[in-house]
């Protein structure tokens, strides 16, 4: 894909008051969010889940582009038509994600280094016949006591440059996610300093590994204190510490930033990303890609039951209203109970 194809493609993922769905559950994550509502996780149930969120109707007003799971994107909606296809159809770019999970880092306790560089390059080019037009790759940094090391840092970073270089070497833009787990008591402060350290080095290996900036997007956590910590940091000092945290580290030429939840509450996601975008000085998009901050209001009212696909839909498509609100700096809480 020529470079003007992939500053194209991340421009429409970042689009107006819009952004992403993630849909990219692995099998054990999703087979737990079934659990939690008593079904089973077997194939069939699993794609007339997807099924329900992305035939929701009026998704596209508010939702760019929907990361898929490798069964996701080879599985078709009840009427036939491949789930890539119909998001298409809907004006929503398929993604795909490529990564095989975060794995031990041999002799570095506690923490972990993502695979799935392996036939990379090989998959890219299935993935794009199925047709995907970007990938995502996450990397998860622990905070602990002895954790991060810059080690553990810097093999991340390494595996998502190279990663990024190889999507858009096949013509995919590549979303980089580097996440600094909310897990444990730390501190907003102990958070900011671990994010930067993370994107500091994220963004050294993507410039030895020449990827073009202006075509790829990051995916981050929010600056955040830790779930543990006695302290929980306000709405307004997490959007502070956030964007103070990526103007130090995040080149001009990135076209947008979409969000992770991380584990925040619906609500919590929605207002810290409200409170960036109503300062309005970010020199990026700031946007969402949200999983289960979007999913669990639909999957919870879905259960499983066909006859509750309308309910499920209803929920997924406030919950995308909502942020989408939030991009443009015009969320309220009002707006949660709002029909």
């Amino acid at each position: 894909m020529p470079a003007n194809d992939l500053q194209s493609t991340a421009r429409e993922l970042v689009a107006s008051n819009k952004g992403i769905l993630a849909a990219d559950e692995s099998i054990p994550t999703i087979g737990k969010r079934f659990g939690s509502i008593g079904i089973e996780s077997t194939e069939e149930n699993r794609r007339a889940y997807r099924d329900m969120l992305l035939t929701t109707p009026g998704l596209g007003e508010f939702i760019s582009g929907v990361i898929l799971f490798d069964e996701t994107i080879r599985q078709s909606a009840s009427d036939g038509t491949p789930f890539p296809a119909l998001l298409e159809k809907n004006g929503i770019i398929p993604g795909i994600k490529v990564d095989t999970g975060a794995k031990d880092l041999a002799f570095f306790p506690g923490e972990k280094v993502t695979e799935g560089l392996d036939g990379l390059r090989e998959r890219y080019g299935e993935y794009k016949e199925l047709g995907a037009r970007f990938a995502k790759w996450r990397a998860v940094i622990t905070i602990a006591e002895d954790t991060p090391s810059q080690f553990c840092i810097d093999a991340n970073a390494h595996a998502l440059a190279r990663y990024a270089a190889l999507a858009q070497e096949a013509g995919l833009v590549p979303i980089v996610e580097p996440e600094v787990l909310m897990d444990g008591d730390h501190s907003i402060g102990r958070c900011y300093g671990e994010t930067q350290r993370t994107l500091t080095s994220v963004f050294r290996h993507l410039d030895e590994h020449r990827v073009q900036l202006d075509g790829m997007l990051l995916k981050t956590n929010m600056v955040v204190s830790g779930t543990e910590d006695a302290n929980q940091a306000s709405v307004t000092e997490v959007a502070a510490e956030t964007l103070r945290c990526l103007e130090a580290t995040v080149p001009l030429e990135v076209p947008g930033i979409v969000f992770l939840s991380g584990g925040q509450t619906d609500e919590l996601a929605t207002a810290h990303l409200n409170e960036m975008n109503a300062r309005g000085k970010a020199p990026w998009v700031l946007s969402f890609s949200y999983g289960r901050a979007l999913q669990a209001p639909a999957l919870n009212a879905w259960k499983g039951d066909a006859a509750n696909v309308d309910a499920g839909q209803s929920a997924l498509y406030h919950r995308a209203k909502l942020n989408a609100a939030a991009n443009a700096g015009r969320y309220s809480v009002e707006m949660e109970s709002a029909a």
